[in-house]
């Protein structure tokens, strides 16, 4: 099968050598996307309600431009510097995945790039 490369300028730039997300047949693969505002560049600060809304707009843009939608999830990782957060993350993650939720993994970690205190990877099936 053939990789084919995404991205899109409505999901912020990668920063290293990856890119934002990799399709190969029906299977899209979402690199971990953070609280950045693409058309700024800048970390979206506030509570982790407003960084886990801005993440999740990142994965959704991202999957726009490799044809999927939220609605093709079948697997989230979620990464929290605190897992005092789940509760309040939890709550905005649910506003984006209201019917049939994904299989999910959170995991608590020491730090994220950027010093944010979340980043979501998604893997979808179209």
């Amino acid at each position: 099968m053939i990789q084919e490369i995404i991205h899109t300028d409505k999901a912020p730039k990668a920063v290293g050598p990856y890119s934002q997300a990799v399709k190969i047949g029906d299977l899209i693969f979402v690199a971990g996307q953070l609280p950045v505002d693409p058309d700024t560049g800048e970390i979206v600060r506030g509570d982790i309600r407003h960084q886990t809304k801005q993440v999740l707009l990142n994965v959704e843009a991202v999957l726009a431009a490799a044809g999927g939608t939220l609605g093709h999830v079948v697997k989230t990782t979620v990464f929290l510097t605190d897992m005092k957060d789940f509760a309040d993350m939890n709550e905005t993650y649910a506003e984006f995945f209201k019917d049939r939720p994904p299989a999910r993994a959170c995991i608590e970690v020491a730090a994220l790039p950027r010093g944010v205190s979340i980043e979501i990877e998604a893997v979808a099936s179209l």
